[in-house]
């Protein structure tokens, strides 16, 4: 974790200059640091991102702005530009970069709880350190570093509900006593705190991008799943009954309605002022009928909700790097964030021809690593029933495949990030199997231990040998083409 935050702050201001998407989500913070909503530039104001990169931010009129994503992640950017002066660089990055070093941390203890072997846990933390994916994004004022941050932590916290859930069962089975086959259902498990901390993070997820409701579901079907296999091992006759009685709908109740608030909180911005967009459309359109039933401010909050889901549906625009995810997984796409073509002399240049480059690729080991054990973790957690399996793959249901419902819609490879740290899973997934299981002769733990350093330190390597396309470095042309093995990179 340590190394992994180094690489990211290091530099974290260059360039001095809107990367990519920055060029809304930054400028949004602050507009929600400034106003508590996001205002529209200035009208007349031609190049806003000309004085925002020379250091003057104010560059908004007095016409709120329609935002086609939530407050959060745009939230968590501004608290950076509150704390380190907006006017750098530094500022609008740093919450990316600090959910970023965390990620690394968490993924490691998610892997310590799966596979309880030190080995894979800092297999898993490394793997996510070097993914230039990631790295990428962690260096970035974007907001789908934090849709990954939030999905992670309520997953981390669901592997710590799941293994307190399992104790507290057993202890109340054995305070029980039951005689074989007499329990049906097994004991309820009451309120389940890390259950609800859960809900809050996957509202706080939902609440920076709505792909985060995905997360939502598949967890909340994820955690009940592994409540039934339980009560199964508890000895509940009717366990699948059971579980959905006694765990499922307090699942719901603690993770779903949690959710849903820490959501609408997340707007306080937009519903403690009064000019926000669309925030006086009810005063304009009295309710009628059990519609009046309803608040104004969310009758107003559900106007607005409708038009962003308008938005969303027909964004068909080209453009270049706009990718189908079926090519996500294997990097067939990656976007281009920054590119410069400075010449000699310019911007460190010392040959005639140079190139300053961030390119989203991720680290090969991990993303053609997972695609390559793609079918042995669903095997396993199929027809081998390993939970470890299934928990490794959530994510990347989640996170992944709901995106084939919108082929025709103009989407990038960027969005995948969020599915990351379950791309890292599976591979250490992979890992554990060539490690070998506890009761494994010695000479064969030990061959699996080299394979599985083998393998992070090659990932390492190629790391290091693609940083300078993640980092804007200016090198010379001919070397920057030796990092782009594919013409679809460029």
């Amino acid at each position: 974790m340590v190394l992994g935050g180094i690489v990211r702050f290091v530099r974290l201001g260059h360039p001095r200059t809107l990367v990519f998407d920055e060029t809304y989500y930054v400028k949004q913070a602050w507009s929600l640091i400034r106003f508590g909503v996001e205002m529209e530039i200035k009208d007349g104001l031609e190049e806003p991102d000309v004085l925002w990169n020379a250091g003057n931010p104010d560059v908004f009129g007095t016409t709120p702005d329609l935002v086609v994503h939530p407050p959060v992640g745009k939230w968590m950017i501004g608290a950076g530009q509150w704390l380190f002066g907006v006017e750098h660089p530094f500022s609008w990055r740093v919450a990316a970069a600090v959910v970023g070093t965390l990620s690394i941390l968490m993924v490691g203890r998610a892997a310590w709880r799966m596979f309880h072997n030190p080995l894979l846990a800092t297999a898993a933390s490394t793997l996510l350190a070097v993914d230039g994916h990631h790295f990428v994004h962690s260096r970035t004022g974007l907001l789908d570093i934090f849709v990954m941050f939030w999905a992670l932590a309520a997953f981390c916290l669901l592997l710590i509900d799941r293994d307190q859930g399992r104790r507290r069962l057993a202890q109340l089975v054995g305070d029980l006593a039951p005689t074989p086959g007499s329990m049906s259902w097994g004991p309820g498990l009451g309120i389940r705190w890390w259950r609800v901390a859960a809900g809050v993070s996957l509202g706080l997820c939902v609440g920076t991008k709505w792909s985060g409701l995905f997360f939502l579901a598949a967890f909340g079907l994820m955690t009940v799943w592994w409540d039934m296999g339980a009560r199964r091992a508890a000895g509940a006759r009717d366990w699948f009954v059971g579980s959905l009685v006694r765990d499922g709908i307090p699942a719901f109740l603690q993770m779903v309605p949690v959710a849903l608030v820490t959501y609408l909180v997340s707007w306080s911005g937009w519903f403690l002022t009064d000019h926000g967009y669309k925030r006086q459309w009810a005063a304009d359109n009295p309710a009628t009928g059990l519609g009046s039933l309803v608040p104004d401010p969310l009758r107003s909050l559900w106007a607005y909700h409708q038009e962003v889901m308008a938005f969303h549906v027909g964004l068909a625009n080209e453009h270049a790097w706009s990718s189908n995810p079926w090519s996500w997984i294997v990097q067939g796409r990656p976007t281009l964030f920054y590119s410069r073509w400075p010449k000699l002399g310019e911007s460190g240049c010392e040959v005639n021809d140079c190139v300053t480059y961030i390119a989203s690729l991720g680290n090969l080991f991990v993303w053609w690593g997972a695609t390559a054990g793609l079918l042995v973790v669903a095997f396993m957690w199929l027809v081998g029933r390993d939970w470890r399996a299934g928990a490794a793959l959530s994510g990347l249901i989640a996170g992944w495949l709901p995106w084939f419902m919108y082929q025709t819609r103009t989407i990038y490879s960027f969005y995948a990030v969020a599915f990351v740290p379950w791309l890292v899973l599976i591979v250490t997934y992979c890992l554990s199997l060539l490690y070998g299981r506890a009761d494994d002769p010695l000479e064969r733990r030990r061959w699996g231990a080299v394979i599985v350093i083998l393998y992070v330190t090659a990932a390492v390597a190629l790391f290091v040998w693609f940083y300078p396309v993640h980092t804007a470095v200016t090198i010379p042309r001919p070397e920057w083409r030796l990092r782009l093995w594919f013409d679809f990179w460029n």
